[in-house]
């Protein structure tokens, strides 16, 4: 075996592996996006800016795209096609700057991405009476972070002609006078902010393998371009 083959051989299994790791990778996204879809169902009639919720569905769909994705390479580097390779190369390159630009967006925009999502959630306030599945998520919710309101209780008033919800008071309360001072949105932004360091790490992770895989998809595609020029 020469020196070229033997470098294409590693390269190849190298590839297979860091594709390997990545499919896992998007696996593990996947799952922690349906577990967060189905631990959060009492949010499930919230309007969708709501911190947990989003996050459950940009999980799922950053771990199918991954999978997908890796899929692709693993299939590239063992049947040694520079069209697979290629493909993989493209779609991995838009997948890291799609992922690096919604970074930079929500980090410099993320003051007006709260307050839009703030104004969605009075916006879906006003239906409490009228729509049942939006009021049982509000009192899951509420009962849950014991807060009340979005960013104040006082946010129910317009809604309730001045009184406040049962469930912005301790169970077993007919009538809530005094609900609890703290707002459902900062509670509920702040347990999602305690929850998500595990899943930051893990997306570094993701992120250093798909450098790699990079890497090693181009270097696979220039030595089997140079081995088909060297048999021709």
């Amino acid at each position: 075996m020469s020196v070229s083959q033997r470098c294409l051989c590693c390269v190849k299994y190298l590839m297979f592996v860091f594709n390997l790791i990545f499919w896992l990778g998007g696996c593990g996204l996947f799952g922690v996006g349906v577990w967060l879809s189905f631990t959060q169902a009492e949010f499930s009639s919230l309007p969708l800016s709501f911190p947990s919720l989003s996050a459950a569905n940009l999980l799922l769909v950053a771990g199918g795209i991954t999978m997908v994705t890796g899929f692709l390479g693993c299939l590239g580097a063992l049947k040694e096609q520079r069209c697979l390779l290629f493909m993989f190369f493209v779609i991995l390159l838009l997948l890291v700057l799609t992922e690096v630009t919604l970074v930079v967006v929500i980090h410099i925009f993320h003051d007006k991405l709260d307050s839009k999502a703030q104004d969605d959630l009075r916006e879906g306030m006003k239906v409490y009476k009228s729509e049942p599945g939006l009021k049982k998520s509000w009192d899951n919710v509420q009962k849950m972070f014991k807060c009340c309101g979005v960013t104040n209780k006082t946010d129910w008033y317009d809604v309730l002609n001045g009184t406040l919800p049962s469930s912005c008071c301790s169970v077993g309360m007919d009538q809530c006078l005094d609900g609890w001072s703290e707002p459902c949105y900062q509670k509920a932004r702040q347990w999602l902010l305690t929850n998500i360091p595990s899943v930051l790490v893990f997306g570094a992770c993701i992120g250093v393998v798909q450098i790699l895989a990079l890497v090693f998809s181009m270097l696979m595609y220039c030595q089997i371009h140079c081995a088909e020029k060297r048999l021709d």
